[in-house]
């Protein structure tokens, strides 16, 4: 048995709604457009400076750019015409959508945002530079309908067209149905890391959303551009389990949506999207790690913040990906945030050590009770067993390394997500809808701003008119 932590977990995902768009498209859809000479307009780069400088990407960057690494994108679909994401596109696969191989995004822009903040080309000031430029986008457009389902079919999909990371930036309030439980257990047996943003209160989320808060799935909450947790705008709960930078992150988008071709996003969307290309890195680095050991080096060479240990906001840590490319990291056999072998029928959040009042006990109470009686156990199973000659031993449960040495601000695990879902709110309406609209608010910009002119090559846009989907 692992040791139990005491604090809590929490987690938050971001998802985005027609309102976010509304507002976008409100401010007159040209987020940024290119500075002039008079213009004091912050570049794209230096908008990015700040989660650069935190996170250390350049010295990362110079270690490893996800170089051969896969990242599905199951989204909106991804314009591969955008500069910044010009040959970073796989053909992928569109549902309910104008593309049928996915390399389109009229439904709101939200997935080429995602894939340019995981893999922008970069290549000047105007651009974006994406966390591992090196790796190649797989997408998949979940289209304007964005059912469970359709979505669960997107991680399937991405699993058996070689994805090794794959990114899930939305996500519902209510009990997700079996079909993505099974996505997810399904990519996960398959060698998968799975990344999932947490939720954003905006949107009227209130704790981690299906699926950053199936047991398994990297949870990912946000923080603000001051480097702490966004509270204003991130949820927490259990569920976390890293956070990463979400304030004011510019992310590509389609001409159709901006004139510039860039906005603005605040939401863990895009902190989803910054652990995502992290992870890849660490998969380009470590071509012999597999998933469950890329999952291990990532939370347990994360900055600790807040309370010690674990905690609501933050999970294990800030994402750190020069110490996850260089900090030597013991070797585990299973997905540490997996349940245990004897925590059977566990995919989902459980509450929190200390959550409950246990018929009038307080956590605390109940987990000294609850350790009194275990540790009882323990001393009368070692009395028996040294007094017997049986052979009939319990067979011991996988090695997992706990207090392993190395520079570790703390240990990882185990994940208290196991339980099942919060029945939702009365009259809480049904939503499973596509989170509609690119990162949060996109506030009108004043004056001319982002890069001149039109930003595309003139001609035909790719990919070229073909046949109707499934024709």
């Amino acid at each position: 048995m692992r040791p139990t932590r005491a604090r809590r977990r929490t987690g938050g995902v971001i998802r985005f709604t027609a309102a976010a768009l509304a507002a976008m498209l409100a401010g007159g859809g040209a987020l940024f457009v290119a500075p002039s000479a008079a213009s004091a307009a912050p570049t794209i780069a230096e908008r990015q400076k700040w989660y650069f400088d935190l996170l250390k990407i350049p010295e990362a960057q110079r270690i490893s750019t996800g170089e051969g690494v896969v990242v599905g994108v199951v989204d909106s679909g991804v314009d591969a015409s955008h500069p910044d994401l010009q040959g970073k596109v796989l053909p992928g696969k569109g549902v309910g959508s104008e593309a049928a191989d996915g390399r389109s995004d009229t439904v709101d822009g939200h997935g080429t945002g995602v894939a340019g903040v995981i893999a922008g080309n970069g290549g000047g000031p105007n651009r974006v530079t994406g966390i591992a430029p090196g790796v190649k986008i797989l997408p998949y457009s979940r289209g304007k309908d964005g059912a469970q389902e359709i979505g669960a079919d997107g991680i399937r999909w991405a699993v058996d067209n070689g994805a090794k990371v794959i990114n899930l930036s939305w996500g519902v309030d209510i009990e997700p149905p079996q079909v993505t439980k099974d996505a997810i257990e399904y990519a996960l047996s398959k060698d998968v890391v799975i990344v999932a943003a947490a939720g954003n209160r905006s949107d009227g989320d209130t704790k981690v959303i299906s699926p950053a808060r199936i047991r398994g799935v990297i949870g990912v909450t946000g923080i603000a551009n001051d480097g702490a947790f966004w509270g204003a705008q991130s949820v927490q709960g259990r569920g976390a389990v890293l956070a990463a930078p979400a304030q004011d992150i510019v992310n590509p988008l389609p001409l159709a949506l901006s004139d510039s071709g860039y906005g603005l996003g605040g939401g863990t969307s895009s902190a989803a999207a910054i652990v995502s290309g992290v992870a890849a890195m660490v998969r380009a680095e470590f071509p012999e790690l597999d998933a469950a050991n890329v999952i291990e080096r990532l939370i347990r060479t994360a900055d600790d913040k807040g309370s010690q240990g674990w905690d609501e906001q933050y999970g294990d840590g800030i994402v750190n990906p020069v110490a996850a490319l260089t900090e030597d990291v013991p070797t585990v056999d299973r997905n540490p945030l997996l349940p245990d072998e004897d925590e059977t029928g566990a995919t989902e959040a459980a509450p929190a050590p200390g959550d409950g009042d246990a018929g009038g006990l307080g956590g605390n109470t109940v987990a000294l009770i609850a350790g009194g009686v275990c540790l009882l156990v323990v001393i009368l199973v070692v009395v028996l067993i040294a007094a017997s000659s049986s052979r009939n031993k319990r067979r011991p449960g996988p090695p997992v390394p706990v207090g392993a040495p190395g520079p570790y601000p703390h240990q990882p695990g185990p994940y208290p997500q196991q339980g099942g879902y919060p029945p939702p709110a009365p009259g809480y309406p049904p939503q499973q809808g596509y989170p509609q609209g690119p990162p949060q608010q996109y506030p009108p910009a004043p004056g001319p701003q982002y890069p001149p002119g039109p930003q595309y090559p003139p001609g035909p846009q790719y990919p070229p008119p073909g046949p109707p989907h499934g024709g």
